[in-house]
């Protein structure tokens, strides 16, 4: 959301990051879960702070989404 809202694209955001496009589109869909390590990345590359990408989780049920 944070991505799409900048105008930046996934591919932009893979070469800003060091990550995969493929990466990128797998942690928007829910199918990866970035280490700190990624999301300091991206913070970095969307120019922005850590806390504007999670702050998603704000309004999440977080036990819910944990993996069982």
């Amino acid at each position: 959301e944070l991505r799409q809202k900048s105008g930046v694209t996934q591919r932009d955001l893979a070469v800003g990051s060091g990550l995969t496009e493929a990466y990128i589109s797998n942690m928007e869909n829910g199918v990866a879960v970035p280490s700190l390590t990624t999301v300091l990345r991206l913070a970095v590359a969307l120019d922005c702070k850590v806390t504007a990408l999670t702050s998603v989780f704000d309004k999440v049920d977080l036990p819910s989404i944990l993996p069982k």
